[in-house]
């Protein structure tokens, strides 16, 4: 009986090698498309934990917070009731007309169910904010990490965001464009010895 093998193996020397070597660029469009794809999914935790615990974010632009939460800080909030304030939260308040105040509370007044007075003051402040808050909730700060709203106010830009969307879909389309080598062989048949061609 003929060996077959060795016979195959001669007919595809090229394929063999191909799959063997891998060039630098392929190691490189590898690891982009796994980290787009890790990026992928964490968007969709971050959506799912908005939608479903009340999550979002908030960016501290002043340093009334600091050292704690130094300004420029990126920081996790999440939306609770004015029943579950404690003092020494950090929290949230929406203010009608201006921009909302995310300072330490110093005191808390309950005004019934679901309803609070609350004290608040900057720990970088002398002194607490003037007058007190009624709240029915309030947007506590779960953790922070300092100097990470740079880096998303840059990347809300326009042109930063295009120009990572067109390198993005480039990369993608290099990555799966159909490649052909010139060693690549014409006739797919095994030369089988014996065998009818």
């Amino acid at each position: 009986m003929a060996d077959t093998s060795a016979a195959h193996r001669s007919q595809y020397p090229a394929r063999a090698s191909r799959m063997k070597r891998r060039s630098p660029g392929s190691y490189l469009a590898g690891g982009l498309m796994n980290l787009l794809a890790l990026g992928g999914v964490v968007c969709v935790v971050l959506v799912i934990a908005a939608v479903l615990l009340n999550i979002s974010l908030i960016m501290f632009k002043t340093g009334s917070m600091s050292p704690t939460i130094p300004a420029g800080s990126l920081a996790v909030v999440k939306e609770i009731s004015a029943d579950d304030i404690a003092i020494g939260d950090v929290v949230t308040v929406d203010r009608p007309g201006e921009l909302p105040v995310t300072h330490r509370v110093i005191a808390v007044h309950p005004q019934g169910v679901g309803e609070a007075l609350i004290e608040m003051k900057g720990d970088a402040n002398p002194g607490p904010d003037p007058g007190m808050y009624r709240v029915e909730q309030v947007r506590k700060v779960l953790w922070s990490v300092p100097d990470l709203a740079h880096a998303v106010v840059w990347l809300s830009n326009p042109y930063v965001l295009g120009s990572l969307t067109i390198g993005a879909s480039a990369l993608v389309l290099w990555a799966f464009w159909p490649r052909r080598t010139d060693d690549e062989p014409t006739d797919q048949t095994p030369n089988i010895p014996g065998a009818k061609r």
